[in-house]
């Protein structure tokens, strides 16, 4: 924990919040823990959303809306996250299951992705939010001011423009199933408009398949 903190820049006053965040549900399953690190993964990304959005909205202030929608997605999709937490190192210190263990789960994208969101979350909750907010753009600052982050299709986005022109159009993502065991999960998706289907989509993660069905329902949009 203390080498951690140091890598984090931050010292705990509850050092059990960031055990919490470091805790994958399948070791929490194993371990008939009471806790993993899901509702803290849920908080981190709504906090981390809201930095970034703070900060790109000061830092170029030229920058049209849609162009601030795309990069703010560039920089907390799971492939910025889990890259984020390679940089902290954060796979060495996760508590997984060993079936996860056994299979890589400490360098999956989305396992990382997920855990750096609940550190995000865990440093609010501990210290507030200009503690989270420090920590967030020690990472997202550099990949803003030192080069663009790399084009992320924010197909999600995409649609929810088109959607939007219409007020009365409402757009939903429904989780229709998932399988396989913790270090293995595969989810399934569709986007509903006004309760109808416009696309399916599937994933390693629920982000990745929501996106996967917007993609479709583009598609079929012609767009």
């Amino acid at each position: 924990m203390q080498q951690l903190m140091q890598k984090l820049g931050y010292t705990f006053q509850e050092e059990k919040l960031l055990r919490i965040a470091l805790t994958h549900s399948s070791y929490a399953n194993e371990k008939h823990l009471s806790q993993s690190n899901e509702r803290l993964e849920f908080l981190g990304d709504s906090v981390l959303s809201l930095a970034v959005a703070n900060y790109l909205f000061h830092y170029d202030r030229k920058d049209p809306e849609g162009e601030l929608t795309r990069l703010r997605a560039s920089l907390v999709c799971e492939k910025a996250l889990a890259s984020f937490a390679r940089e902290l190192g954060l796979g060495q210190h996760l508590l997984l299951g060993k079936g996860e263990k056994m299979t890589g789960g400490a360098s999956r994208p989305s396992i990382l992705a997920d855990a750096f969101e609940a550190v995000i979350a865990a440093i609010y909750l501990d210290g507030g939010f200009a503690e989270a907010e420090r920590f967030i753009l020690s990472y997202v600052k550099p990949e803003v001011e030192n080069h663009r982050p790399a084009k992320f299709e924010d197909h999600k986005t995409a649609l929810q423009e088109i959607i939007q022109q219409n007020p009365d159009e409402r757009v939903e993502y429904v989780l229709t199933g998932e399988s396989g065991p913790d270090h293995d999960k595969h989810f399934w998706v569709e986007v509903r408009l006004n309760s109808n289907v416009i696309g399916r989509g599937e994933g390693r993660s629920k982000k990745e398949a929501e996106q996967a069905a917007a993609k479709e329902a583009l598609q079929l949009m012609g767009r």
